[in-house]
């Protein structure tokens, strides 16, 4: 996510808005992900297939069961039905798990913090008027006060 981050604001691919939130062109961002993602699953699943095919009672018997536990890994699910038995495609799915929950991880925080940016910015304006009101109060009662003496 950081090189995928350093890629997009050296691209300039995104907006500041008025509260200082850089707002990234997410369309990108989702295309360039989906490449990697699957470029990482094919290029992973191609190792585990290599590693695990050569061996005897292992569970993956060909590129279409590399390429599940691939997906499987990325996403977490792991159904149990292909797992790999040699330390090679067990450290491909590690990698892949790792890569995988970082890619279909990430989240648009930009719109949150711009929310609460906003909402923030309400809360300080309303408090000012309270505060300016609340002066104006004290003066008329200091004035009554002072008219009764």
């Amino acid at each position: 996510m950081i090189v995928l981050q350093n890629v997009m604001e050296k691209s300039n691919l995104y907006k500041v808005d008025e509260f200082g939130v850089k707002n990234y062109n997410y369309g990108v961002i989702g295309f360039f992900s989906l490449v990697v993602f699957s470029l990482l699953n094919i290029i992973l699943g191609y190792v585990t297939f290599l590693a695990e095919t050569s061996v005897t009672n292992s569970p993956v018997q060909n590129y279409v069961d590399a390429l599940w536990l691939m997906l499987m890994s990325s996403t977490t699910i792991g159904f149990g039905d292909v797992y790999p038995i040699t330390f090679v495609g067990r450290a491909a799915v590690f990698i892949m798990f790792i890569l995988g929950v970082g890619i279909l991880g990430f989240a648009d925080t930009n719109i949150k913090n711009r929310e609460l940016r906003k909402q923030n910015d309400n809360i300080l304006s309303q408090n000012i008027e309270i505060h300016r009101k609340l002066e104006k109060l004290e003066e008329k009662l200091e004035s009554l006060l002072s008219a009764k003496k």
